[in-house]
């Protein structure tokens, strides 16, 4: 982590986040939250579930609480849309429900901009949306690639987020910004998740030797603090229709994190055979971006992936029970 960073002046207007019981919502709440400037709305199914969480966390008095019918009701300056299942295991059992979906509150949020064509709109999109095409990380001269004549349930996800990115660009007189987010980790992340850092975490809780294959692999894990730094980022930019690629200051191998995750935690792990992992957007040896656009609007990641997950790591499992 770094720290030459000069403060920015965080954005002090009315956000919407749609999908806001998300983790990635909700870490996000308590930053926003935590800066003090903007109002807060925030769309979800579970009423008295997210009532919770806000008091839990002492927000009810920061944060107003809406369904999704609501949403258009209330004026805002922006609205970030989370819309869209996050964990493998869960966007692999979605199947083509996954367009509809993405599609529905895709048009939610846009039928409200060209009604105010001033209102700004943060799409999480995902790096999935270049396809199969990881054996090299992605850069500006990446294509997408797609199996066209042979496409399964686990290119859906993908497809769905690209479709809304051209959607996106189709209507360039608007304020969009698409965030494609690679990896990312916090403290607040369900283990019960289908990804390799939850199966070492739970691997850890357990006292349980993790198995896994000796296949190449190097991830960029976003650290809560950078997600935070490239949203504010963003709403303090000029007007635009963009697309931006997540990163942190530096990707980990598979190796890399294997080892400073037995050294810090303990954990016990084999690399042999075949490993049973959900790969619900397909298998993807360099999942990482080299597009450094984000830093023209000022965006300079502070936290490695190493270093952010094993800061998050030691938080998250602190509170576990023994």
């Amino acid at each position: 982590m770094t720290s030459s960073q000069a403060p920015r002046a965080p954005f002090g207007g009315s956000v919407a986040l749609l999908g806001a019981s998300s983790a990635l919502a909700r870490d996000l709440t308590l930053s926003l939250a935590a800066a003090g400037a903007a109002s807060l709305q925030l769309y979800v199914r579970d009423i008295a579930g997210s009532e919770r969480w806000l008091r839990e966390h002492h927000l009810l008095d920061r944060c107003a609480l809406y369904t999704y019918a609501d949403y258009g009701s209330v004026p805002h300056d922006a609205v970030i849309n989370f819309i869209g299942a996050g964990d493998p295991q869960r966007v692999a059992g979605m199947g083509d429900a996954i367009f509809d979906v993405t599609r529905h509150y895709d048009d939610m949020v846009l039928d409200g901009l060209r009604r105010h064509p001033q209102r700004r709109y943060i799409f999480m999109s995902s790096g999935a949306v270049y396809g199969h095409s990881f054996q090299l990380p992605a850069d500006t001269t990446t294509p997408a690639t797609f199996p066209v004549n042979a496409l399964a349930p686990q290119d859906f996800y993908a497809i769905a987020k690209l479709v809304a990115e051209c959607r996106h660009r189709a209507l360039p007189q608007l304020d969009i910004t698409d965030l494609r987010v690679f990896n990312y980790f916090s403290r607040t992340q369900d283990l019960s998740a289908r990804f390799f850092i939850c199966d070492i975490l739970r691997a850890i809780r357990d006292s349980a030797t993790l198995r896994t294959s000796p296949d190449a692999m190097r991830r960029d894990f976003l650290h809560p603090q950078d997600f935070y730094q490239m949203i504010e980022c963003v709403l303090a930019a000029p007007p635009g229709n963009r697309v931006l690629d997540c990163h942190t200051l530096e990707p980990v191998d598979k190796l890399e994190l294997l080892e400073a995750m037995q050294a810090r935690f303990g954990l016990k792990y084999e690399v042999a055979g075949a490993a049973a992992v959900v790969n619900s957007t397909g298998a993807k040896p360099h999942y990482y971006s080299l597009r450094r656009d984000a830093a023209k609007l000022g965006y300079a990641p502070e936290w490695t992936s190493l270093d952010g997950v094993l800061s998050e790591a030691a938080a998250l499992l602190s509170v576990i029970p023994a």
